[in-house]
């Protein structure tokens, strides 16, 4: 199949500057992005979910950022079906396109394509959920943990929705999630460049801090107490919002929630290198917006 143009997509943790860098090399390239985070999906949720303002998109135009309610759940291969039409059109008319984001299984999906993976189980999923809701989170991640510690070790544990479907995919099979996976080549109807925005761990966790510091000036408690209502669906089962639950509940004070906030997102962020270090092709570069553009330019 001949390639008819390039993607490029901008990869790293969470608070790894993708939003800007992938935002002037869509300038750049006088082209439009495609955000593959599913946690910016959801258009109630902003100071949470570090969704970016109008003004830090540059003016480029960005899909799939806050568009879906809180109670709809996007799965990667929803996100896949919905994405395709608009990357086959920027491709068209452009000639290039920008993927960014932080969900990896999200990109993969939109890259590679995804296997399918058994169906619920009703009966398995209620079990599963009376037991979450009998004995919290805890027992069914030590049962995840002996079943399929590599699935154990990448997903979010922090969100019961991604452990009650792992769990149900390794008990309803009797097979560890990896293995079901096929390992899927990249697509080839188009020119694929990867770049993973590196930079050291400490400045990492240093800009993790003081995104989540500036979260909480800018109103994240507000956020979380008017979201009390919608609590139970999987939008609001997530870092930053589920410790400020808790904190509500009389369960944690507010240093504490907060503490909890920046430690799970730096548990988060290493989740997703787990992630990016599956796939050999990324390029490590730092986040400095020229120096990818170069990249791009020497590989194009």
């Amino acid at each position: 199949m001949s390639r008819s143009g390039t993607l490029v997509v901008i990869g790293g943790p969470t608070a790894s500057g993708k939003t800007l860098v992938a935002a002037h090399l869509a300038k750049h390239y006088a082209t439009e992005v495609i955000s593959a985070d599913s946690r910016q999906f959801y258009g109630a949720l902003r100071i949470g979910t570090a969704r970016p303002h109008a003004d830090e998109l540059l003016g480029v135009t960005h899909h799939f950022l806050g568009h879906l309610p809180v109670e709809e759940t996007w799965s990667a291969g929803a996100f896949a079906r919905a994405a395709e039409p608009a990357l086959q059109r920027i491709i068209r008319e452009r000639g290039i396109a920008v993927l960014v984001g932080g969900s990896g299984l999200y990109i993969d999906a939109l890259l590679k394509g995804l296997d399918p993976m058994p169906g619920p189980d009703p009966r398995l999923r209620a079990e599963l959920r009376a037991e979450l809701e009998a004995d919290g989170l805890a027992p069914l991640l030590a049962h995840l943990l002996a079943a399929d510690p590599d699935t154990y070790s990448r997903i979010d544990r922090h969100n019961p929705h991604r452990v009650l479907r792992a769990l149900e995919i390794v008990l309803s099979t009797g097979r560890p999630v990896g293995e079901q996976h096929t390992a899927p080549a990249d697509r080839t109807d188009m020119r694929i460049i990867r770049v993973l925005l590196d930079l050291p761990r400490a400045a990492l966790y240093a800009r993790i801090d003081t995104r989540v510091e500036r979260m909480m000036a800018d109103g994240l408690l507000e956020e979380v107490r008017r979201s009390l209502p919608y609590r139970s669906y999987n939008a609001l089962r997530t870092v930053g919002y589920t410790e400020l639950f808790d904190h509500l509940d009389g369960k944690l004070t507010l240093d504490e929630a907060v503490a909890l906030i920046k430690q799970h997102t730096r548990n988060y962020a290493k989740r997703q290198l787990t992630w990016s270090r599956r796939e050999p092709s990324w390029v490590p570069l730092p986040p400095v917006p020229e120096q990818v553009i170069l990249h791009v330019e020497s590989t194009h």
